[in-house]
């Protein structure tokens, strides 16, 4: 980055320094130009004072009353009568510039380089006393002058390579430090500039570092929700496997006491008997596993269900059930409570969480459902849950009574299933309970 600077700035002002010199040459050539032309007219005005002759050697005295200016007598048509340098002239001048003006106007001047004497010159003619009077001095050329100021051209350009040095390493100490600063902050934690012009860079390191924060954290996350998915799949078999192992153990066994024989018609009734309700308690429990599977894949369209009227209709159905045991349910249903969601999926959740209601009750209890716009409330006053139970009460294969489970035909899916049917919905269902006192269940919608 600093020989960046340093050949950048470089390259800048020598460009600049040679420009500026080549300008200044050229101005300075003309000025030397527009001066000299003043001059000699000036000069030309002593020529008729002085009396001279219009021969080479009145061209010779009058150069030299002049310093020593170049003199050159014409007739009218441009002939040559004297010059006060050389003889080897042309003698016709009619066809250069400045005798042409002057034949012309009167009077005439060029700049140009001599043929004759191999230099710049500067030419001024003017027609006198019945001829043409040229008075000529050398200039140096553009080139010449331009030559001349090369050794002091060579010590600005010494004097700008060190200056360009010092600029570069300046530059880059101000520039570069707080940008390291900036690399520095930004591997450790949130990047700040106190300069203007990098705190947009320092938000874009900052936006970046948040950016991989949290991708770092999905990605932390999404292992997590693995290592669970994995820890809750082998929990899932094994509890599986536990469920059906005790109704086929049944089965097996039974069906091995028949093949032996010496059984008593009394026994084998028995044995058709507890064969046939293991048999469709197995059967229930894979329908059970199959309808929680089902779930997950369960992407059918929601629509709007009278819930209010589902509520009833279930109600009037588990009323059978509750009786059996005197048990009292208490409605508080809000009329057209309508819902998005499918009748099905209602229909999980409220039976499970009222079948529970009953299974789990005290004989000559009570269960109180409310159900309006806001959730549905369905409160027992059955045995209850323990407080060690309470974060299991959701999970798949648990019961609160582990005696109930084999006596009523439940297997600890029920809630599993209403749980993960709020959680598709984007609703929160929740328990408090109290053992031996009773349970409410909540969903909010």
């Amino acid at each position: 980055m600093k020989w960046r600077i340093l050949l950048l700035s470089l390259g800048i002002t020598l460009v600049c320094i040679l420009l500026f010199s080549i300008g200044s040459t050229q101005v300075y050539y003309n000025s030397s130009v527009t001066e000299t032309e003043n001059a000699l007219k000036t000069y030309i005005n002593s020529f008729e004072k002085g009396g001279y002759l219009r021969d080479s050697t009145g061209a010779t005295d009058y150069s030299a009353d002049l310093n020593g200016v170049r003199v050159t007598f014409m007739d009218l048509q441009g002939k040559v009568l004297g010059d006060s340098q050389t003889e080897d002239i042309s003698p016709d001048h009619s066809d250069r510039e400045e005798v042409k003006e002057a034949i012309l106007n009167g009077e005439g001047f060029a700049a140009r380089s001599s043929s004759t004497l191999g230099e710049n010159m500067i030419y001024y003619c003017k027609s006198i006393g019945g001829i043409l009077v040229r008075l000529a001095v050398p200039v140096p050329s553009e080139w010449a002058i331009f030559a001349r100021t090369l050794p002091t051209l060579a010590t600005y350009i010494g004097i700008d390579v060190i200056l360009c040095l010092v600029l570069s390493f300046v530059a880059t100490y101000f520039i570069l430090n707080p940008v390291k600063t900036l690399a520095k902050e930004a591997a450790s934690g949130e990047v700040k500039s106190k300069y203007s012009e990098l705190k947009p860079i320092a938000e874009i390191l900052n936006e970046r570092n948040r950016n991989i924060a949290r991708q770092m954290d999905e990605i932390k996350a999404e292992k997590e929700l693995v290592e669970r998915a994995q820890s809750s799949k082998d929990e899932f078999i094994s509890n599986v496997t536990h469920e059906m192992n005790t109704p086929l153990t049944s089965i097996r066994g039974y069906a091995e006491l028949l093949e032996s024989g010496g059984m008593t018609e009394e026994q084998k009734d028995v044995a058709y008997s507890t064969i046939l309700t293991q048999s469709e308690r197995l059967s229930s429990l894979i329908a059970c596993i199959i309808n929680y599977s089902k779930l997950d894949s369960d992407d059918l369209p929601a629509y709007e269900v009278d819930f209010s009227a589902l509520a009833r209709e279930m109600i009037s159905a588990l009323k059978p059930e509750a009786d059996k045991r005197n048990i009292t349910i208490i409605e508080h249903i809000d009329d057209n409570v309508m819902i998005m969601s499918r009748h099905e999926r209602l229909t999980e959740i409220f039976g499970n969480l009222v079948r529970n209601a009953i299974k789990y009750n005290k004989d000559g209890g009570s269960i109180t459902i409310t159900l309006n716009y806001h959730g549905l409330t369905v409160e027992d006053t059955g045995i209850g849950i323990a407080e060690e139970n309470m974060s299991k009460v959701f999970s798949r294969f648990f019961t609160v009574d582990k005696s109930h489970g084999g006596k009523n035909g439940g297997f600890g899916l029920g809630l599993a299933v209403a749980k993960k049917i709020c959680q598709k919905s984007g609703w929160k269902i929740g328990v408090t309970s109290t053992l031996g006192v009773g349970s409410t269940f909540t969903v909010e919608f």
